[in-house]
């Protein structure tokens, strides 16, 4: 079995089947047919999304290629939005509003609307922060920082009841989806002519420029550096022993439990694993396996 090469010695063919495009979303289509698009567009096999978008919002979608799906999960975490706040009454100013902004931040309780994918049953979800950046008249722009699955429709709502007025959500648009943010945006025509100037040209630059090794989702995650013996290891199902360990980030600040990654020596990631607090030893296991990478 061959390891994959290192993220900045891999072909474009490589990248394809272990990358991600950090996607534009345009007003229109939905999450899934973006992520359809794409998985034409670049001839993968499968590709997924980082966390559904209505059609009528924008910004920030990660779309993950051929393995790189497997990672998935990870993205569903931290997101930011920029909402526009539509009052149903004037009269309200930034000082009032700014406090009952102030109100919504920490656990919130939110029932998925009736057209939603999920069960309608009331959940807890986090708003992490929330800011007025500007109020006009009565349009208030907003910028939200929140866990994954908060409905911003039912957040706007809920704030217009508390002012005692209604309000609901007018233009909405992701700017982060963490670890990917709006900073390097592709558009789906960008990556249209990127794959056919690779193709027929040979020129590679723009299409290296979009597509990113898989690796940039795990950034924030401890590192655990290990052998190319223990990485063909893990890559037949084994764990992480001690023996293997060539290095680790920040080995202060592990825990047992902890989420890390294992890389090779040359940067490709190897698993995602559970580390179980022996590293300092010299047998063991130091990586419960939880998913295989390679």
């Amino acid at each position: 079995m061959k390891l994959r090469e290192p993220p900045e010695d891999r072909s474009i063919s490589e990248l394809m089947s272990f990358g991600v495009i950090n996607i534009d979303k345009p007003i229109g289509p939905s999450s899934h047919q973006i992520s359809a698009w794409v998985r034409e567009i670049v001839k993968v096999g499968k590709t997924a999304h980082s966390g559904t978008l209505d059609p009528k919002v924008t910004g920030c979608l990660p779309i993950l290629l051929g393995d790189a799906t497997r990672l998935s999960k990870l993205l569903l975490g931290k997101k930011e939005y920029i909402v526009v706040l539509e009052l149903h009454d004037e009269g309200k100013d930034e000082t009032e509003l700014s406090q009952v902004l102030e109100e919504f931040k920490g656990e919130i309780y939110q029932k998925p609307p009736k057209k939603s994918a999920v069960s309608r049953k009331v959940r807890v979800r986090e708003i992490y922060d929330i800011e007025l950046l500007e109020i006009k008249g009565r349009k208030a722009l907003l910028r939200v920082e929140c866990e994954s699955g908060t409905y911003i429709r039912k957040l706007c709502h809920d704030i217009g009841l508390i002012l005692g007025q209604g309000a609901h959500m007018g233009d909405l648009r992701r700017t982060k989806s963490y670890p990917f943010d709006d900073g390097e945006l592709s558009k789906l025509h960008e990556l249209v002519d990127a794959v056919e100037i690779w193709k027929q040209e040979g020129n590679e630059e723009l299409i290296r420029e979009i597509i990113h090794p898989a690796e940039s989702i795990l950034e924030g995650i401890p590192k655990i550096i290990i052998s190319q013996t223990a990485a063909m290891q893990v890559a037949n199902g084994a764990p992480v022993y001690a023996p293997g360990i060539i290095s680790a980030e920040k080995k202060e600040i592990l825990t047992e439990g902890m989420r890390v990654v294992c890389y090779t020596q040359g940067g490709s990631a190897v698993c995602l694993g559970e580390y179980t607090g022996k590293i300092d030893s010299k047998k063991g296991k130091v990586v419960e396996l939880e998913r295989v990478l390679v």
